[in-house]
């Protein structure tokens, strides 16, 4: 069985002093996508290597304190990939892929973490351009090999993935625009959303981030915008799906699926 999770961290120092260290180490995990990491190579060295037993892999932002992406793993990769080759948004430190190939099948396990388009209008048509660019690099992936995705997507895709979703329609993350991408992403190129497959009618439990404003937390107003992505053939070996609330590591919440599958 192979226990893998997804979780923004919103800087990783923060995530680690309100335990989510501790958490990983008794929690049984093989691989663990984290985003967020609002650090540079020098701040991790050391400190957060390795967690839990797995060694961590890394796409860092260019720019101090923002955006990164993590990868860790118990098992060594045959490959570590960062960047998709587009500028702009490699130099935002979005995304890592670990290969797990073998003569009989080309593995990726990838963490990822989507543009947020909420703080202007400047950052909604970055999102957009990552999302023009990235459909087609997910195209040619799911073409060559198999893959589960994990990150912080910063999409609700449908009505029962948010509670207040009748206000947010023209809210970034819950944009007609962007859910038409995740449809596309699962009905046209074929990817499954691994946790609202196994959990198709979920709705408050599967939550994984809340607004720091108001009340948010308390009343469960929240939004399902973590996502464990993956190509038929693995989504077909997802046995169970948890998100873990707890404790509270940042403003997300991990989200947990068994896989039927060794790297």
């Amino acid at each position: 069985m192979l226990r893998l999770v997804s979780l923004n961290l919103n800087g990783i120092r923060s995530a680690a002093n309100k335990g989510w260290v501790e958490w990983a180490e008794k929690s049984a995990i093989d691989c663990m996508g984290v985003q967020e990491l609002k650090a540079q190579a020098a701040d991790l060295g050391g400190r957060f290597d390795q967690v839990a037993g797995l060694k961590g892999h890394f796409h860092y932002a260019d720019k101090k304190g923002y955006s990164g992406v993590g990868l860790y793993t118990r098992r060594t990769p045959s490959d570590v990939i960062t960047g998709i080759g587009e500028p702009e948004f490699d130099a935002e430190g979005r995304y890592v892929e670990a290969r797990f190939d073998t003569p009989q099948r080309k593995l990726s396990i990838i963490s990822c973490y989507f543009p947020s388009g909420s703080s202007s209008d400047e950052r909604q048509q970055a999102k957009f351009r990552f999302l023009a660019v990235f459909y087609p690099y997910l195209e040619l992936l799911k073409a060559t090999r198999e893959f589960i995705l994990v990150g912080d997507v910063n999409i609700a895709h449908r009505e029962i993935d948010l509670k207040n979703w009748k206000s947010n329609q023209k809210n970034s993350g819950f944009l007609p625009e962007e859910r038409a991408w995740m449809s596309r992403a699962l009905d046209e190129l074929g990817l499954v959303d691994v946790h609202r497959t196994l959990r198709p009618d979920d709705t408050g439990e599967a939550y994984t981030w809340w607004s720091n404003r108001g009340q948010a937390w308390a009343n469960n107003v929240g939004w399902r915008i973590d996502y464990h992505l993956a190509t038929p053939a693995l989504a077909a070996l997802a046995r169970s799906a948890s998100v873990y609330k707890a404790q509270r590591f940042s403003d997300h919440a991990p989200l947990t699926v068994d896989y039927e599958l060794s790297l």
